[in-house]
Parts: structure tokens; C-alpha cells; sequence
């Protein structure tokens, strides 16, 4: 038998909400300050870039 779900509060959809804005801010922040730095030449964060050819 079907049992109807039980209804959320708005207060509890917006807690969650700007939990979720908030840890993708800080995300978002670390990513902005890695590639600044990349850009600049000052950062000590390694990565390959894999070139691949393409037979024609």
C-alpha cells in the first residue's frame, strides 16, 4: 500500500540550499586562486596535458 511522503518545511529546503551555495563558493574560490596562480607562473601544482594524435 502507497504511503504519502511526509511534506519539508521551508526552512528546512533553504538550510540545505545555502549549505549547498556555500560549499560550492569555497570550491569555486579554491579554483579561482589555482588557476590565478597557474597563470602567473607562481604556482607549485603539477599536471600533465596528454597530446594524442589523430590518424587521418
Amino acid at each position: 500500500m502507497a504511503v504519502p511522503k511526509k511534506c519539508t518545511s521551508r526552512s528546512k529546503k533553504r538550510i540545505r540550499k545555502n549549505i549547498l551555495k556555500r560549499k560550492t563558493y569555497w570550491i569555486a574560490l579554491k579554483v579561482f586562486s589555482l588557476v590565478k596562480a597557474i597563470s602567473t607562473g607562481e604556482s607549485n601544482f603539477c599536471f600533465l596535458i596528454r597530446q594524442t594524435k589523430i590518424n587521418k
